[in-house]
């Protein structure tokens, strides 16, 4: 049982939302899965029924629950405002989001790969090779790889030396982000090889060979995306034909 001292309302409700917050990520509720109902959370926390309610209304304005009517309330994102800077979680439709992220991302870090052959340094060469092997060794061990996975992206965007890549980081990050928590873990084996291939043309300052070694790691993530929106967009019809 969690335990809180008395507080004005407004104050209880943001510490509610943070605890709730912490409790899907701790326990942790994995995306697409159902949180306990309104009933099970206040006596979780030893807090009134509304008080949750007004947790679960805000988490769900952050885009981090999704409350189906008749079904209960569901995770489908993980991303905190410190993760995602630009707010771009918060949007609707997270199969939607996730495809014009792609389409952004494919516009801009293949040539991203490409430039950071010409300026990497030794040091960054070696710094990118270990988050890479980090990122595999965290893949294969079944942990969360999401933050190794940003740090690899963040790197080689800042190793283009282009101060206009630096700050469109965030959108990248994001990105990132938003395609590890839809498809957990789905397209792991065409992760760690697309990976290795962007880190091994990059430190070879192979230009062409990072351009397209990237090309096939995000038309990888842009297959499964797109084949997920559509078992998404189907399952919905269901859903209103059943009604």
């Amino acid at each position: 049982m969690y335990q809180f001292e008395k507080m004005n309302k407004k104050l209880l409700g943001s510490q509610i939302e943070e605890e709730l917050l912490n409790y899907i990520l701790h326990e942790p509720v994995g995306i697409g899965e159902k949180i306990p109902n309104e009933f099970e959370l206040a006596e979780k926390f030893g807090v009134g029924r509304s008080t949750i309610r007004e947790a679960v209304k805000s988490l769900v304005s952050k885009g981090i629950l999704e409350v189906r009517r008749g079904a209960g309330t569901y995770v489908i994102s993980t991303s905190t405002l410190k993760d995602d800077p630009l707010g771009l979680a918060r949007l609707g439709d997270k199969y939607k989001l996730a495809l014009e992220l792609l389409d952004v991302r494919m516009m801009l870090e293949p040539q991203i790969a490409a430039m950071a052959c010409e300026h990497i340094t030794p040091e960054e060469k070696e710094q990118l090779k270990q988050l890479c092997d980090e990122v595999e060794e965290l893949y294969l061990g079944g942990k969360n790889h999401a933050k190794k996975d940003v740090e690899f992206h963040t790197c080689i965007a800042r190793c283009s030396r282009n101060r206009v890549v630096e700050v469109l980081i965030p959108i990248i990050n994001t990105a990132v982000l938003t395609f590890v928590n839809l498809t957990q873990r789905q397209l792991m084996k065409e992760t760690l090889e697309t990976h290795r291939a962007i880190t091994d043309a990059i430190i070879k300052g192979d230009s062409v060979g990072a351009r397209c070694a990237m090309n096939m790691h995000l038309t990888y993530n842009r297959q499964r995306i797109m084949q997920m929106y559509e078992e998404h967009l189907e399952e919905e019809k269901k859903n209103k034909t059943s009604e």
